[in-house]
């Protein structure tokens, strides 16, 4: 009987073993699965507060870091880029003192390499009345150098120097900028400090302004220019305004001396066009309608009681200094432009408040023929007008 009771024993204690291993492989399973769990959700957690702190889970600078780093580097290549193509423009002029004996006054600018045998494009506001110019290289070379052309409708000149084998700055497109946009300004600050260099954006394009020398004389109109908050002092003026791509897309022109950092620049479209000129001619030649107009703004339009917010109002100078709406024999006068016409359109181009009749025609040649959408008495005509050469 004892042997038969035995097997019956053994096998009622196997099954409560076996069953008590499978509870404690599930318990131990179950406890590494919440382990791994928690971990994960501490690591996520951990991450995310450092993320929101702007920094990696070893507490360095996240992706700010890595953005200041490109763009600052970005900026230093820029400017390796460009500077040897810039030089100092020092200028001597001779003037009448207040007791009338002739003096030397001098001056200084900034212009940057086109060519490599010594072409400099500046403004001609930096080398007008000057008697002697002298140029000076990154390298601290100096050169005698020569006006050889001016151009007749905006602030851009052309100096030569006898040099070969120079560094050339790298044109970019003025036509392809953003509001926003990242922009380095390079200049001989003051007439002092060759090649100093600020950093700012785009604030603004197709700016017009009347500007003058700090006398309050010279006063003249400019049109189509980039606004910019790259701080420029007197001395930048001709220097070139860059891109992060060391490329120049514009020309350091003007200051508004009574903001804290805004500064105007010429755009490089429509230096290219000067630029070309020369090489293609000799001269810096500019198309010529023969109008005078006025720019019609909204409260202009509402004061005259027209009928469009917009376009370019053909009308005489009135005071002293009295000049015609139409130029006599003109290219306006031979397409049958009329006083109080208003110009509307040329080749397709509207005209508006920040883009102007002189604006839109500084990218033709003499000689090119433009189709023109005016309104005469409220009623649309078109013409075509063959642009003649400024004088």
């Amino acid at each position: 009987m004892d042997n038969l009771e035995q097997p019956e024993l053994q096998n009622q204690v196997e099954p409560n073993k076996k069953t008590s291993k499978k509870k404690l492989v599930s318990f131990l399973i179950l406890f590494l699965i919440i382990a791994i769990l928690s971990g994960v959700i501490s690591s996520y957690g951990f991450v995310r507060y450092f993320m929101k702190q702007g920094a990696n889970p070893d507490g360095t600078p996240r992706i700010t870091e890595k953005v200041t780093v490109e763009e600052n580097s970005g900026v230093v290549e820029a400017v390796k880029k460009i500077s040897p193509s810039v030089v100092s423009i020092s200028t001597t002029s001779k003037a009448l003192s207040f007791f009338g004996d002739v003096v030397e006054q001098k001056g200084g600018g900034t212009g940057f390499i086109v060519t490599n045998d010594g072409l400099i494009l500046t403004n001609k506001h930096v080398v007008t009345g000057s008697s002697d110019l002298t140029v000076i290289t990154n390298d601290g070379k100096d050169y005698k150098a020569t006006v050889v052309a001016t151009d007749p409708l905006f602030d851009f000149a052309l100096v030569k120097i006898d040099a070969k084998n120079l560094p050339v700055v790298e044109l970019g497109d003025s036509d392809q900028l953003d509001i926003g946009q990242k922009v380095i300004a390079i200049g001989n600050a003051l007439g002092e400090y060759d090649n100093s260099v600020s950093v700012g954006v785009i604030s603004g394009r197709a700016r017009s302004i009347t500007a003058s020398d700090r006398s309050g004389g010279g006063t003249s109109h400019m049109e189509g220019l980039i606004q910019i908050d790259a701080p420029i002092n007197p001395g930048n003026s001709g220097g070139p305004l860059v891109n992060i791509s060391g490329q120049v897309i514009g020309i350091n022109t003007a200051i508004d001396s009574q903001a804290n950092s805004i500064g105007f620049a010429l755009p490089i479209n429509s230096a290219k066009v000067a630029l070309n000129s020369y090489l293609k001619n000799g001269k810096i030649t500019r198309p010529f309608m023969g109008v005078r107009y006025v720019n019609i703004t909204r409260e202009f339009a509402a004061a005259n009681q027209l009928d469009v917010n917009s376009g370019a109002l053909i009308v005489a100078g009135t005071g002293q200094g009295e000049t015609l709406a139409i130029v006599t024999g003109g290219p306006a006068d031979k397409a049958g432009l009329a006083e109080k016409d208003i110009i509307t359109e040329i080749n397709g181009e509207k005209i508006t408040e920040n883009k102007s009749v002189i604006s839109i025609l500084s990218s033709y040649n003499p000689g090119d023929k433009v189709e023109v959408k005016y309104l005469r008495k409220g009623e649309e005509k078109t013409t075509t007008v063959t642009l003649g050469e400024m004088k």
